[in-house]
């Protein structure tokens, strides 16, 4: 049994690897990979994985981690900005499209429910294929780039209470019956959705606060996974969708201040997992439909791709858009998506739809979704251009708040603090991350936004915005963590300007070997100011204590700069230390001369003004 379970791991990241750098070098992107290496492995070409079923049905927490990382995109500071575009056009955008692929389905001989369905999932986009096409043209920021998304992410939102409702429209005893059964259920559902909620709001915190005091980063991706499967079998125990209940968890904690720690964590589980979802999915295709019916199927997905360009077309002239947006939105969201793939699969388990049904969708939308990149470059090359004119002018949700960070501190002691004081008050965005867990829940109760988190994990930083941030600010008092993060940084994001707190001398020079020349010791400003009051109180006029500080501090910038030269040569090192003292006495020495000489050449003019 064993021996068989790793013989199927190795084949399938055997094919992964081998096939998804092919789709992706040739621009079609990961989901098509995944979905190609699933047909080679699959009972229709080599059948090395016969239990294409099984695998189907384990693979489905793949889609239970997309959900939970979905949620903990989903801050209501973020919908707040997008929500006329999210709920505006993407509302509008799918009831039309549903309107019409489940009228057509009626009409072709389906019952309604089933046609509601089948016009639900095929309406439905492909998230990373559309996001890979726009960042592969960097038209992310693009008028249509952000309707793009916004209507993505509607999908993605709208696409969880309908996992919800499949189970409920699957309860075909609902006549025989009687009422009182499908209450029970009701209740339940909603019990377990309430306990989810209230459970959620006051557990999951304190839960990831002890796993974080831990400083095991083990324990806290453990953690993160007790927390997903949890409430996705509680979800299913209550007859409701898995995928629901991942949703709901990571809601809850896209506020939390371990909401980036725990985005790196599950990354690597949902990636895996979701490749092993549409793996399976394309090893259920009945390629078989295709040599049999090659012009039926290839017919439906044409038909596809046309009904939802022009569904698309039509909800964006009627929510406001011009000829040319509204002509790449409908290019670009006209194929099927991912989460067709997932609601087909559970109406077909739920009985709701044959499964022979379920397999002639399942293959348009994977055609569908082969063939949209080709059309849309060949858009981009000769339709495009036939619409340049005159701008039209940007409607409001063009220009939000962007809640991506410009600034990333890293450390939020009583020197990161100061600094975020500051930036808060003219408000500009940043993010900050801390290792301490109790740290960051004690500046939480202020109104901080700290996160949890280690800002040398390079997931981390990239989850927390560091490819579209400009600064990093090191205030990290460790001298190990504070360099490791700066070496991580500058490997990994070369465009991030760093600015630097050092403890002392040494930690200067460490800085200033891995090129980092913004730099700040920490105790040096506070250090000097006190040193002019206590000249000050001495009787040194306030003058002559300020000029004495402005003679230290180059000096003492040039003396750091000349033991950089000397670092780690001792001996070097301590005459370099030696020479700047008695420099910076000769100094002091020239001042007190031209001090004393300076009334001298003042007195006679005022002598010979006397009387």
């Amino acid at each position: 049994m064993a021996i068989d379970l790793l013989y199927n791991v190795l084949i399938f990241l055997a094919a992964a690897v081998l096939i998804v750098p092919i789709f992706k070098w040739l621009g079609l992107g990961e989901v098509l990979g995944y979905l190609a290496a699933g047909v080679v492995i699959g009972p229709s070409v080599l059948g090395l994985v016969p239990d294409a079923e099984g695998v189907l049905q384990f693979s489905q927490v793949g889609i239970v981690f997309l959900l939970f990382v979905i949620g903990l995109e989903l801050k209501p500071s973020r919908l707040k900005v997008m929500r006329k575009a999210v709920f505006g056009f993407g509302s509008l955008q799918v009831a039309v499209t549903t309107v019409i692929l489940a009228i057509s389905a009626w009409w072709l001989g389906l019952p309604p429910i089933a046609a509601l369905v089948v016009g639900f999932s095929l309406g439905l986009c492909s998230t990373p294929l559309v996001l890979h096409l726009l960042g592969e043209r960097k038209e992310l920021q693009a008028r249509h780039g952000r309707n793009a998304f916004a209507l993505l992410l509607f999908q993605d939102m709208a696409a969880i209470p309908v996992l919800a409702v499949i189970p409920i429209l699957a309860a075909g005893s609902l006549i025989a019956d009687g009422v009182a059964p499908l209450l029970g259920e009701i209740l339940l559902a909603a019990g377990a959705f309430l306990g989810l909620i209230v459970g959620g709001r006051y557990l999951l915190r304190p839960l990831f606060r002890l796993a974080a005091n831990t400083r095991s980063r083990e324990v806290f991706a453990g953690t993160t996974l007790l927390v997903v499967i949890g409430a996705a079998l509680l979800m299913d125990i209550a007859g409701l969708s898995m995928a629901l209940g991942a949703f709901i968890a990571g809601v809850l904690l896209a506020d939390s201040e371990y909401r980036h720690n725990i985005e790196a964590d599950i990354e690597p589980f949902r990636g895996l997992l979701l490749g092993l979802f549409f793996m399976a999915v394309g090893m259920t295709a009945q390629l078989g439909l295709l040599a049999q019916q090659p012009w039926m199927i290839v017919g439906l997905t044409l038909a596809l791709l046309l009904a939802k360009a022009l569904s698309m077309i039509v909800a964006a002239r009627l929510y406001g858009t011009g000829w040319r947006e509204a002509t790449n939105l409908g290019v670009l969201l006209s194929q099927g998506g991912e989460f067709g793939f997932v609601v087909l699969t559970a109406a077909g388990t739920a009985a709701l739809l044959g499964q022979e049904l379920v397999g002639l969708l399942v293959l348009v939308i994977s055609l569908s979704m082969a063939v949209t990149p080709v059309f849309f470059l060949a858009h981009v090359n000769w339709i495009r251009p036939l619409f340049v004119g005159k701008p039209r002018p940007k409607p409001a949700y063009d220009n939000p708040v962007d809640d991506s960070p410009q600034i990333i501190i890293a450390g939020f002691g009583r020197f990161g603090q100061i600094m975020g004081r500051a930036l808060q008050g003219l408000k500009i965005p940043y993010t900050v991350l801390d290792i301490n867990a109790d740290h960051v829940e004690f500046v939480r109760r202020y109104g901080n936004k700290v996160y949890f988190g280690d800002a040398s994990r390079i997931d981390l930083l990239r989850a927390a915005g560091a490819d579209k941030a400009r600064v990093l600010v090191v205030a990290v008092g460790d001298i190990e963590a504070s360099m490791r993060i700066v070496e991580q940084v500058k490997r990994q994001f070369p465009h991030l300007r760093i600015f630097a707190r050092a403890r002392n001398r040494y930690h200067a020079h460490l800085l200033m070997r891995a090129g980092i020349h913004n730099i700040v010791r920490e105790l040096l400003p506070a250090s000097l100011e006190l040193t002019r009051d206590v000249l000050i109180e001495l009787g040194i006029p306030s003058e002559q204590a300020q000029h004495t500080i402005d003679t230290f501090r180059p000096h003492d910038e040039q003396a750091l700069m000349r033991q950089l030269e000397v670092f780690g040569n001792e001996k070097k090192l301590i005459q370099t230390v030696q020479e700047a003292a008695q420099e910076l006495e000769a100094l002091y020495e020239a001042d007190e001369e031209v001090a004393t000489t300076a009334p001298r050449r003042n007195a006679a003019p005022r002598e010979r003004q006397d009387p």
